[in-house]
């Protein structure tokens, strides 16, 4: 029988980070669990995917704007799990605002957690990969990684750029059995979206309902939010060996929104 699969996610206490970790969980993958909240409820979350699914879950709160709390991360997981086989960025923050009235300590921070994080990630787990000659890496992007909308001038910039660092990645590990590629999902009812309602209501001087109903999924021509499951199966499908030539690619699940 084959040894589990070891896989870091960021930023999955909560949202698409952690339907990501749960779903590797229950398909028996050991996890790393890492971002903020309340330490009571992360324990629980933690203990009861160990609990549940039988695997090693472990937690670890480093600050993705802070390189050496990475690295930290990265070396923690290694020492617990033996090595680490499976890498999702998905770490991230979102600020809505006029590019004129952005604050540049918002702007800064975004592209810090939701792009720069992600590059100390991926150098500290490519060399033990491409040695072992497996590895996936996995960068949660967004339909925001392919298209832009207004007043998201950090996030639409860390996006595309998490887009193209995906592709640079596949084409350093493709000789070596280790494929990255970006998922970019839509709108999802996490709660980093639910905190960008208000916001944009205030900026275009709308409802909002009306932000949900013609903002949110005005593009997605499903009409409904993704699921976090859905982006859980896919990237489950992407540590597989069927999916072991998709290589450098944007996934779109975003309910047709990228198809206009």
């Amino acid at each position: 029988m084959p040894a589990p699969l070891n896989a870091v996610v960021t930023g999955s206490t909560s949202g698409i980070g952690l339907g990501i970790a749960a779903a590797f969980a229950e398909n028996g993958m050991n996890v790393m669990l890492n971002g903020f909240g309340d330490a009571d409820e992360i324990e629980a979350t933690r203990a009861g995917l160990e609990k549940k699914h039988d695997v090693a879950v472990r937690y670890n709160g480093a600050d993705m704007t802070k390189p050496e709390e990475i690295r930290a991360l990265m070396s923690e997981a290694e020492t617990a799990f033996g090595q680490v086989d499976v890498l999702v960025n998905n770490a991230g923050i979102q600020h809505v605002s006029k590019i004129e009235e952005f604050p540049e300590e918002k702007f800064d921070a975004i592209i810090a957690i939701n792009l720069v994080s992600a590059f100390h990630t991926t150098k500290a787990a490519m060399a033990g990969m491409k040695q072992r000659g497996f590895g996936r890496i996995i960068n949660v992007a967004s339909a925001h990684g392919l298209v832009a909308s207004p007043f998201k001038s950090a996030y639409v910039a860390a996006k595309h750029g998490i887009v193209g660092m995906t592709k640079t990645v596949a084409l350093e590990g493709a000789e070596f059995g280790v494929t990255a590629n970006a998922i970019c999902p839509g709108y999802v009812k996490t709660p980093l979206v639910e905190k960008q309602i208000p916001d944009t209501a205030r900026e275009r001087g709308i409802s909002e309902e009306d932000v949900i109903k013609n903002v949110m999924l005005g593009p997605q021509p499903t009409k409904r939010f993704v699921e976090v499951a859905e982006v859980g199966a896919l990237a489950c499908f992407l540590c597989t060996d069927g999916a072991a030539s998709i290589t450098g690619a944007a996934l779109q699940i975003d309910g047709g929104w990228v198809a206009h």
